[in-house]
């Protein structure tokens, strides 16, 4: 049975939900979902799409689609929904772990669970750079997900995933309310510092300079005293939480895509400056997805 939509993403019932397709990049994203859940003692709901309505759209009409191909297509999707289940129970035996196999796509499905899910994860398969990387159902579910969305792409994430490391945020004014309560929330459950990472303008990536220090001393100051303003509310709501902050005058995707290198977690707004509107080619949200070095949470108001 699907979760009801519109739950508070905090409580306890709130499932980690993880969408699967059986590549490499799912796999991963499993992992890190398996494990995350059993840290933090959620269920784990483990999804995959079947897309019937595209497949038979192409035929024109049920009709030309025997039911025994339909029953194979169902029948190879359960087992790999169940050798997922294994997988994530191997990696926490002491997980709960669910599975939901829809007609409808993956997309749908992810799009429509994350509105009352903790957590909603997806991997990337290949090595960034391009949207081609990463494919239309992780560039939707990131663009009209709801709350926060986890993507998981970097495997050599996870040979230091053990390491520890801070939770970084970018704050950028304008989308910065879901990001910095995603960001603050992470760092608590973790028991890591959090670094927030702010830049006074936003160049596109061809302009970002070098340092992207400051060289004005009023500026400085200035974008110094924006970040404290925007992060003194949540350091008292979560007193328990090391804050560092970083400023830069420019590169907001230059100074995280380094900071991914030694982070946990990476949190963005779904949203950048400047109004991109579902994460366009070129955001700094987008940039991350496709190039981070540690899981990317995307954050989405509920």
């Amino acid at each position: 049975m699907a979760p009801e939509t519109g739950a508070d993403p905090q409580l306890a019932v709130a499932e980690i939900v993880v969408g699967v397709d059986g590549s490499a990049g799912a796999d991963r994203a499993l992992r890190w979902a398996a494990a995350t859940a059993a840290a933090r003692g959620r269920r784990l709901r483990v999804v995959h799409g079947l897309g019937l309505e595209t497949t038979l759209s192409m035929f024109g009409t049920t009709d030309l689609v025997l039911p025994d191909v339909i029953h194979g297509i169902r029948t190879q999707a359960a087992a790999m929904l169940e050798a997922a289940a294994g997988f994530a129970r191997r990696v926490a035996p002491e997980l709960t772990v669910e599975t939901e196999l829809v007609d409808a796509t993956v997309t749908r499905a992810l799009v429509e669970r994350s509105a009352s899910a903790h957590l909603t994860v997806l991997g990337a398969t290949g090595t960034g750079g391009t949207v081609a990387h990463l494919g239309s159902t992780l560039l939707n579910v990131v663009a009209h997900g709801h709350g926060s969305v986890v993507v998981v792409r970097d495997a050599a994430f996870e040979q230091r995933a053990e390491r520890g490391g801070p939770v970084v945020v970018g704050v950028d004014g304008s989308t910065s309310a879901p990001a910095l309560a995603a960001a603050f929330a992470e760092a608590s459950e973790r028991g890591a510092d959090l670094v927030a990472v702010h830049a006074w303008i936003d160049l596109p990536p061809s302009r970002e300079g070098a340092t992207g220090e400051f060289d004005n001393a009023d500026l400085e100051t200035a974008a110094a005293t924006r970040l404290a303003e925007q992060l003194a509310g949540w350091s008292a709501k979560y007193p328990e939480v090391t804050v560092e902050r970083r400023v830069y005058l420019s590169g907001p995707r230059t100074h995280l895509l380094r900071w991914s290198r030694t982070a946990q977690l990476v949190v963005v707004g779904s949203r950048g400056r400047g109004g991109f509107t579902g994460l366009l080619l070129g955001s700094t949200g987008n940039t991350l997805v496709q190039r981070a070095h540690c899981p990317v949470l995307v954050a989405h108001t509920h």
